[in-house]
Order: C-alpha cells, then sequence, then structure tokens
C-alpha cells in the first residue's frame, strides 16, 4: 500500500503518474487538507482519502508531499503511528533527510527526492537521496516508484538544493525563454500562435537531439552558428547582455532559496 500524504499538485501529479503506471487504485490512499478537496481527488481517481493517521498505520510506503512549511506538523502528527523499518519518501523542497528522521524516529527509512512538474507527461527529472537509514533496497523501492513518470537519479544529498534549483525549478526557466522567444516572435511581425508552435517545436526538438545525440551542448550550438551568420549575430547579443552570467546567479539564487527552506 502505499500513501500519499499532501495531494497538492505534486502529489497528485504522483498519484496520477502511478495509476498511469498500472498501481491499482486500491493499492493507493491519499490525503488532502480540504474537504472539497478529498471528495474531489476520491471521485476523480477513485482512490481511498483517509487522515494522516490512518495513511501513516497502514501504508507501506508513505509519500510526503506537503509544502516545506507544513512538513514539521505533519510530522509531528503522524510520528506515533510509522514503525521503525516504514520507507518514507520526502518530496518537499529543502527538507532534509535528518529532518524527518529526528522527528519520526532513528529507525525510519527516509529517501529524499526531488522531482518537477514534467511528472504529469511522464517526463519527470527525480533525483533521490538516502537519510542515514535508508540502504540499497529503498532507493530501488523509490526507483520503481518514479521510473515510471521519468527518470530518475541518484545524488549525495549536499547536492539537493543543487538539484532543485537546476531541475526542480528548471522548467520554470524554460517556459520563461519560450515566453520571450514568442514575444521575440511577435516584435518581428508573426502571429503568437505560429511564434508558439516555432518555439515550442524547436525547444521540443532541440532536447531530443541532446538527449539522444550524446553530443556536449557546445558541439550542436557550433553546428547551428555559421561564422558571419545570423545565428552567431544573436549569440553575440546575448553574451552582451550577460545571459549566461544571469542565469549562473538565478540559479545559484534558487539554490540559496532551497538552503533557507531546509533552515526553517
Amino acid at each position: 500500500m502505499i500513501a500519499i500524504l499532501g495531494t497538492g499538485k505534486m502529489g497528485e501529479a504522483l498519484l496520477s503518474g502511478l495509476l498511469r503506471a498500472g498501481v491499482e487504485a486500491g493499492e493507493i490512499v491519499a490525503t488532502a487538507r480540504r474537504e472539497e478537496r478529498v471528495r474531489w481527488l476520491g471521485e476523480r481517481y477513485g482512490v481511498r482519502m483517509v487522515s494522516n493517521a490512518e495513511a501513516a498505520r497502514t501504508a507501506d510506503t508513505l509519500i510526503l508531499a506537503v509544502k516545506p512549511q507544513d512538513m514539521a506538523a505533519l510530522l509531528t502528527e503522524i510520528a506515533p503511528h510509522v514503525p521503525s523499518g516504514r520507507l518514507v519518501v520526502s518530496v518537499a523542497a529543502g527538507i532534509t533527510t535528518a529532518f524527518v528522521e529526528s522527528r519520526l524516529g532513528d529507525e525510519v527509512p527516509v529517501v529524499r527526492v526531488m522531482s518537477n512538474t514534467p511528472v504529469l507527461v511522464d517526463e519527470a527529472m527525480s533525483v533521490i537521496s538516502a537519510g542515514a537509514h535508508a540502504g540499497e533496497d529503498h532507493l530501488k523501492q523509490t526507483e520503481n516508484l518514479l521510473a515510471p513518470v521519468g527518470k530518475v537519479l541518484r545524488i549525495p544529498e549536499s547536492q539537493q538544493d543543487a538539484a532543485t534549483a537546476l531541475s526542480g525549478s528548471g522548467p520554470a526557466y524554460f517556459f520563461y525563454l519560450v515566453e520571450a522567444m514568442v514575444d521575440a516572435g511577435i516584435l518581428l511581425g508573426m502571429p503568437r500562435a505560429a511564434a508558439l508552435d516555432m518555439v515550442t517545436q524547436s525547444i521540443v526538438g532541440a532536447a531530443i537531439m541532446l538527449r539522444d545525440s550524446g553530443e556536449h551542448p557546445v558541439i550542436l550550438r557550433e553546428a547551428v552558428t555559421s561564422p558571419g551568420g545570423t545565428t552567431i549575430a544573436a549569440i553575440a547579443e546575448l553574451e552582451r547582455h550577460s545571459v549566461r552570467a544571469a542565469f549562473l546567479a538565478a540559479i545559484e539564487a534558487a539554490r540559496d532559496r532551497s538552503n533557507r527552506l531546509a533552515a526553517g
């Protein structure tokens, strides 16, 4: 039995992904704070909606998907009902395995996960890290949970805040880039719908090339960048406006924010 505690956007995305992957609705229980949300989720997905305490008592695997600021209260609520050895998977940004372990007990295996919103289309990037009491079996269990909805990568927990900044927030950077490129197309006289189609397909195609070719992005970019051509003129403008430095600073800022969330 799998329990998802806190079925907001990410929790619901994981729920729908598990069901698409073939997990039976009867093998999942979920929790939500608002009564109308409880009813809606139960009707939409056919899963049993229960209290946090019941979820903690009955499930073999607990997925903690509440907001970071709500995690301490949730852990206090469920601590009396979580036996040693029960796998706890935390998907809350900035929350360390030590934070969870200190509230649930020394023998509870905790795996920390940072996933992202493409879980909705089974193309998530999920990075996982083991806590002090999580072993190989617990990591494999977590990988099996997440693999149907995207790629899973193991990293040391010391890199989790960086992963939050890079891949957790990463889709937002791409959407921001798409928005800017579409605006540029409109400035150049293109209809919005046509500009969006062109930019979207260009990014999808480029991403697939990058993933499947095994080439370094510099090599792929240079293949498009002819001497004295249009692309190098555009790249020169991006460099003149320090776009690369802005991305570095932005991702560092996201990492620092993740650090502060962990500190409370």
